[in-house]
Formats: structure tokens, C-alpha cells, sequence
């Protein structure tokens, strides 16, 4: 049983965040179509600003690895 909560554990480490980038993205990628289409000298930074909410599940899959290191 313990081995299966910690593979639990290890799957919410990584599907939260990437839920929450998904979302995040969205609304994200959407605002930035809008200003690059109005302005297209911010094309660099909003591509930027769509990358960084991808370090969330960057850190869940360590995190995951982590967990899954104690499991073996």
C-alpha cells in the first residue's frame, strides 16, 4: 500500500503543474496572439512569457524523480 501512495504522490507532483501550465498558457497565448498582432516588435518577449509557467512542470517532474527514487 505504501508503494502505491507514493506513486501516487509522484503522479500528482507531475499532473497538477501540468494542468496548471495548460491553463496557464491558454490565456496566456491567447493575450499574447492579441499584442503581437497589434504590435509585432513583442513577438521575443511574449514567446518568453509563454515559457515560463512550463518551469512548474519542469519542478513537478523532478520532484516526481525524487519520489520515485525513495519508491526503488
Amino acid at each position: 500500500m505504501e508503494k502505491a501512495l507514493i506513486a501516487f504522490a509522484a503522479t500528482l507532483a507531475i499532473g497538477l503543474p501540468a494542468l496548471a501550465t495548460g491553463y496557464a498558457q491558454a490565456k496566456i497565448g491567447s493575450a499574447a496572439a492579441g499584442t503581437v498582432a497589434e504590435k509585432p516588435e513583442t513577438a521575443g518577449t511574449m514567446i518568453i512569457l509563454e515559457a515560463i509557467p512550463e518551469t512548474m512542470v519542469i519542478l513537478g517532474f523532478v520532484v516526481a524523480v525524487m519520489v520515485l527514487v525513495k519508491l526503488g
